[in-house]
């Protein structure tokens, strides 16, 4: 069903090339702007405070997501898939959580984290951060959605290699008792 492009690790057909690169890029787009915000959360001096520790372990989650997204495409491995999945909607709904607690309550966020930085160019950085959070909240879900579509695609190609060990119902059915057996 289309013309097959070979990469080293993979085969991906060309209707869904582009959402294979697509998916790709916003990847990479949420490794840059987790990474960013850990750099800006560092610049608030976070560490002391248990509130900064969990800001960080978030962005740091986020990134073990997009990579997981990565080699899920890749390789193809349900285990990859799955915990990408799982990690990308718990990362989203955190990330839409901060971001609006960022925005809503600036001044007591700042607090709580118990940064040494004035309070203006903390409210500044602070923001900043909220504003990738809130990039990186829709990148999740449109990441989600993407890694549907493949996985999807390639169960509807019959691609066994992706789909989960190329197992046939027939098969499952003679391992059913007698009556389930049609």
């Amino acid at each position: 069903m289309g013309v097959s492009i070979h990469s080293s690790s993979c085969t991906i057909s060309q209707p869904h090339y582009h959402i294979h690169k697509i998916f790709l890029l916003c990847n990479y787009i949420l490794l840059g702007s987790a990474s960013s915000c850990i750099f800006l959360a560092l610049s608030l001096r976070l560490l002391p405070s248990v509130a900064g520790f969990f800001f960080i372990l978030l962005h740091i989650i986020t990134i073990t997501s997009a990579v997981s997204g990565c080699t899920a495409v890749s390789g193809g491995s349900n285990k990859w898939y799955a915990a990408h999945m799982v990690a990308t909607v718990l990362t989203g709904i955190f990330q839409g959580s901060v971001s609006i607690l960022i925005f809503s309550t600036t001044s007591n966020f700042l607090a709580a984290l118990k940064s040494y930085v004035r309070e203006e160019d903390g409210a500044v950085i602070l923001k900043l951060a909220g504003g990738l959070c809130i990039l990186m909240f829709c990148l999740e879900w449109v990441v989600l959605v993407l890694a549907f579509k493949l996985r999807y695609y390639a169960f509807v190609e019959g691609d066994s290699s992706r789909t989960g060990g190329g197992k046939t119902q027939e098969e499952d059915l003679k391992n059913w008792p007698w009556p389930f057996q049609v």
